[in-house]
């Protein structure tokens, strides 16, 4: 019999194989990966899911969300129950919240689906508003397109570069007109 390289014996006829790592198979969107990204940094911050501070404005509502936002679940010891939620609040709005802890308490229960959570601590803050809230859209430009561009730029079938090359001639329009000294 043959020994292979390693000293064992080999089977007549049989090549060794060749160790191929396993592939994850299909590529995957970044939105997926990050739950498993954060999960780690959410929990040690004490957070048992990364959802409630994601879906914020869905648990206690866009007028809650504004002026008020998670900054921590706190369990008893082995327990998952029964935590202390930590908001943090505009400073402002702090007695208003106080009023609505209970509704909080009952909305944050519902999303998880049992009494996670049965006390509220409040700290004044600076709060982020919501992540739709923080783009603010850009208002139209309200000055004219110069009319020796304007005929040929309604030519043009792409709308994102007719708008581009429309804003391109805008700022040429108020280069022009203004007085060189």
């Amino acid at each position: 019999m043959e020994r292979d390289q390693k000293g064992k014996t080999a089977t007549p006829g049989k090549q060794p194989r060749r160790y191929e790592r396993p592939r994850g198979g299909a590529p995957r969107a970044i939105a997926e990966l990050m739950p498993e990204v954060g999960r780690t940094a959410f929990r040690r911050f004490g957070f048992i899911q990364s959802s409630v501070v994601t879906r914020w404005p869905d648990i206690v509502g866009p007028t809650h969300a504004r002026i008020c936002m998670p900054e921590a679940i706190r369990f008893p010891p082995g327990e998952k129950r029964d935590g202390i939620l930590q908001l943090v609040v505009v400073p402002a709005h702090a007695p208003m919240i106080s009023h609505v802890i209970p509704e909080i308490i009952e909305r944050v229960n519902r999303f998880f689906g049992y009494s996670a959570v049965a006390k509220v601590k409040i700290r004044q803050g600076a709060v982020q508003p919501p992540a739709d809230e923080r783009r603010p859209t850009a208002p139209p430009s309200l000055k004219p397109i110069p009319v020796e561009l304007g005929d040929s730029l309604r030519d043009i079938g792409d709308p994102e570069l007719r708008a581009v090359l429309e804003s391109l001639a805008r700022s040429l329009g108020t280069n022009e007109e203004e007085p060189k000294s």
